[in-house]
């Protein structure tokens, strides 16, 4: 089986001149059904990581492919149909759309793609359900609890069924006994086809993980990487 995604000497710099390196030529392998923390201290890359992994940025050097296809950064609209359809973003901030209600920021990702308002509500309402927040469908964000509206952000991150799901500090914001809940909702969602990567700080959590990967100053240190 071919890895889903794989990074090869991957670099990115930033300000004037490029003269700041977040990455500094990192290559991986991450293969479908494992699960893979990053840790590191802030500043270290992990989010910028997550940024080139989820197509959201560019990197400028190197190349990503993700299920055989070398990614053109330069096609934005190709890529953003990569996004949609392929990979589920979860961020430490719940990132939903204030003025909607938690049904409507589930299921509009999935319209935008099937266009069938009926089936998008449907298929949001079962994984509102999944996560426990059936109760709290008609609900806007400012009236659910920050647990509340992550799994809410989850529920939206499955509206279109990613191979891949990426979490940047999903509990970075949460008490303990929230935080434990989000990370038993998002190992459920472990598959034999679904590459799941998160960054966090806390060590329990990615101990949690397939594969832990450390990041400093832009290199990675890979642990209990299995192959």
């Amino acid at each position: 089986m071919n890895n889903y995604i794989k990074i090869k000497n991957l670099t990115k710099k930033y300000g004037k001149n490029k003269s700041i390196k977040v990455l500094n030529n990192i290559s991986f392998n991450f293969e479908p059904g494992k699960t893979y923390s990053i840790m590191g201290p802030s500043g270290s890359g992990k989010s910028t990581l997550l940024n080139l992994l989820s197509l959201i940025d560019n990197p400028t050097m190197g190349s990503i492919e993700i299920s055989s296809n070398k990614i053109n950064s330069n096609n934005r609209i190709e890529n953003d149909l990569i996004r949609a359809n392929k990979i589920g973003i979860i961020y430490q901030d719940k990132n939903l759309l204030s003025d909607f209600t938690a049904l409507e920021n589930v299921y509009l990702p999935n319209l935008l793609v099937s266009k069938e308002k009926q089936k998008s509500v449907e298929l949001a309402k079962k994984l509102i359900k999944k996560v426990g927040m059936s109760h709290r469908i008609k609900h806007f964000p400012n009236e659910l609890s920050g647990g509340e509206n992550q799994r809410i952000a989850i529920a939206r991150s499955l509206i279109n069924n990613p191979d891949i799901i990426l979490a940047d500090e999903p509990t970075g914001s949460l008490d303990s006994d929230n935080a434990n809940l989000i990370f038993k909702i998002l190992f459920n969602l472990k598959n034999k086809n679904r590459i799941i990567i998160f960054a966090t700080h806390n060590r329990y959590f990615a101990n949690m993980a397939d594969c832990k990967i450390m990041m400093n100053n832009g290199n990675i240190q890979i642990i209990n990487a299995t192959t």
